[in-house]
C-alpha cells in the first residue's frame, strides 16, 4: 500500500514536470491535501484497529489481489491520460483558453471522457479494498465520487465555452468514465 502512494504521487509529480517543465509545476502536482491526509491516516488507523481486533477481516487474499488489480488499472488508466492529453492535462480546472489547451478526443479519451478522474477513482477505491478496509472503501467511494461529481459538471462548463458544438458531440457520446456522473 505505502508503495502504491508514493508511486502514485511521485509519477504525478514526475510527468507534470516532465510535460510543463519544471517552472510551471507547484508541489500542488503531488495532489496531496489536508483532506486526503486524513483520509489516508483514518484508512490506516482502521487497518489497524480491524487487525489486532478482527485479524480474520484481513485474511481474505483474493480481496486484497482484487484491489491491488484495482490499483494498477487505476494507476494505468490515470497515467495513460496524463500521457495522452500531454500538455492539454493540468491539475486546475482551465477557465481561460489557451494555444496547449485542445480537445482531446484519441486513444483512451475514446472510451472514456474523463479518464484521469475515472483512473484516480478506481485507484483510490482499490487502495482500501487492497487493505481490506470495510469502511473506508465505502468512504473512499463516497468521497472520492462526490468530489468528482462536483467537479465534471464545473469543467465540462468551460469546455463547452472553449471548444461548443464539438464538446457537446462528443460528450454525448462519451461516457464520464465516473459512475452516475453524465
Amino acid at each position: 500500500m505505502f508503495l502504491a502512494v508514493v508511486f502514485f504521487h511521485s509519477s504525478e509529480y514526475i510527468l507534470a514536470v516532465a510535460i510543463h517543465g519544471r517552472l510551471n509545476v507547484t508541489l500542488k502536482s503531488l495532489l496531496i491535501s489536508k483532506n486526503y491526509l486524513l483520509a489516508m491516516i483514518f484508512s490506516l488507523l482502521e487497518y489497524i484497529v480491524e487487525i489486532v481486533l478482527f485479524p480474520g477481516l484481513k485474511e481474505h487474499w483474493w480481496i486484497s489481489d482484487t484491489g491491488l488489480a484495482l490499483v494498477v488499472i487505476g494507476e494505468f488508466t490515470r497515467k495513460l491520460a496524463i500521457i495522452t492529453a500531454g500538455r492539454a492535462f493540468t491539475h486546475l480546472i482551465k477557465v481561460y483558453h489557451d494555444e496547449h489547451h485542445l480537445l482531446i478526443t484519441h486513444g483512451i479519451y475514446r472510451f472514456i471522457r474523463h479518464p484521469g478522474y475515472s483512473g484516480f477513482f478506481i485507484w483510490s477505491v482499490g487502495t482500501q479494498i487492497m487493505l481490506c478496509n470495510p469502511i473506508s472503501t465505502v468512504g473512499f467511494a463516497i468521497v472520492v465520487w462526490k468530489f468528482f461529481a462536483e467537479r465534471i459538471p464545473h469543467e465540462e462548463y468551460f469546455l463547452k465555452r472553449f471548444f461548443g458544438s464539438e464538446y457537446e458531440e462528443y460528450a454525448h457520446r462519451v461516457p464520464s468514465g465516473v459512475p452516475f456522473v453524465k
